[in-house]
């Protein structure tokens, strides 16, 4: 275990832990510490307390010193100087054409540099920009791309339930989403419904999925055969929240009864797809029975004797060939008797 500190630089911003190093340092707070960006100044989100090793990025840097008054009438300086240079590089993003939408802008402590971050569609060649705004500004300039979802984050707004984002106020990063839990937590999907200011699907399906999970596992679910209190039935509705059940009781299936997942006792498991597609399936069978005729086929190797019949034509033709060969020698023969008979006749 390390003994640690939460600081946070920006509202709603990832929380980073640092090593106090024996300082008298409470939430609330505001450090100067070393990043990899330079020297920040930030508040102190969570106290002092210990965290396992295995959650701290190594090497853990130590708090330089608490921040003085000075430091941060520096940083509030910083924060009015951001909204003017937020206006100076939307004028010149007008200037150059460039189809970008410029978000937010960050001062470091120090005013080493300034960065710019946007959101684009595609790549954007803002080369020229940078000379433009460094020749502005007199610092280095960096202009960083994020998503519609960072854009969200860093804005700030109220989501369709009427609170805050979660993204922009607690959640410091974003979990992967899938439409596959909005089914299974059995939301409408449409994406008004289901999507958040970002057009993306709402953060707050991630974070409820477990609970979903673990209460579909203990709630019979739709088609189960259950026992009640009033007899066996069907459940022909089920809300995994609340833990109530609408079943249709054998005795009188025109009138469900809502029962708690705690007054019935499963009969018989609700029938999954697989299991559903399976009895759907039952009528392969008959198609086996067709295809007892089969063995009719197994007679066709009877019909194998045409394979060799190609053989016995083939036979033939070479027989055909070699016949006339004796016949030539047949010819020769009374030729070459005849010779010698004109030979004597001649003399």
């Amino acid at each position: 275990m390390a003994n640690v500190i939460g600081v946070r630089f920006k509202a709603g911003g990832k929380v980073y832990y640092f090593d106090p190093g024996g300082l008298d340092i409470q939430k609330d707070d505001y450090v100067i510490v070393e990043t990899s960006r330079g020297t920040e100044c930030g508040e102190v989100s969570q106290g002092p307390h210990e965290v396992p090793e295995s959650s701290i990025i190594k090497p853990l840097k130590e708090v330089t010193r608490p921040a003085d008054d000075a430091d941060i009438r520096r940083m509030k300086q910083n924060r009015e100087d951001e909204s003017k240079a937020f206006d100076v590089c939307e004028e010149r993003i007008a200037k150059h054409g460039l189809e970008m939408k410029l978000i937010d802008v960050e001062y470091t402590f120090d005013r080493s540099k300034i960065l710019f971050y946007f959101t684009a569609d595609g790549r954007v060649d803002f080369r020229d920009l940078v000379k433009d705004l460094a020749g502005v500004f007199r610092t280095r300039i960096e202009l960083r791309q994020i998503g519609v979802r960072d854009e969200s984050k860093m804005l700030g707004g109220l989501g369709i339930c009427g609170q805050p984002f979660c993204c922009s106020r607690f959640l410091t990063d974003f979990q992967p989403v899938s439409i596959k839990m909005a089914k299974e937590q059995g939301l409408s999907l449409n994406p008004t419904k289901i999507s958040g200011a970002c057009g993306r699907l709402m953060c707050c399906l991630a974070y409820e999925q477990p609970a979903y999970e673990f209460l579909t596992g203990i709630t019979p679910g739709v088609t189960s055969y259950v026992h009640t209190p009033d007899g066996d039935g069907t459940v022909c509705e089920v809300n995994v929240i609340s833990g109530n059940l609408r079943v249709r009781l054998d005795k009188s299936p025109d009138l469900p009864k809502t029962y708690h997942r705690d007054q019935v006792a499963v009969l018989r498991a609700a029938s999954k797809k697989g299991s559903r597609r399976k009895g759907v399936g039952a009528a392969p069978p008959p198609q086996k029975e067709a295809e007892q005729p089969a063995p009719a086929q197994e007679s066709a190797p009877p019909q194998a004797p045409p394979p060799p019949a190609p053989p016995q034509r083939e036979a033939a033709p070479k027989e055909e060939s070699n016949a006339p060969k004796p016949s030539k020698r047949r010819r020769r023969g009374p030729r070459r008797g005849g010779k010698p008979q004109n030979g004597p006749a001649q003399g």
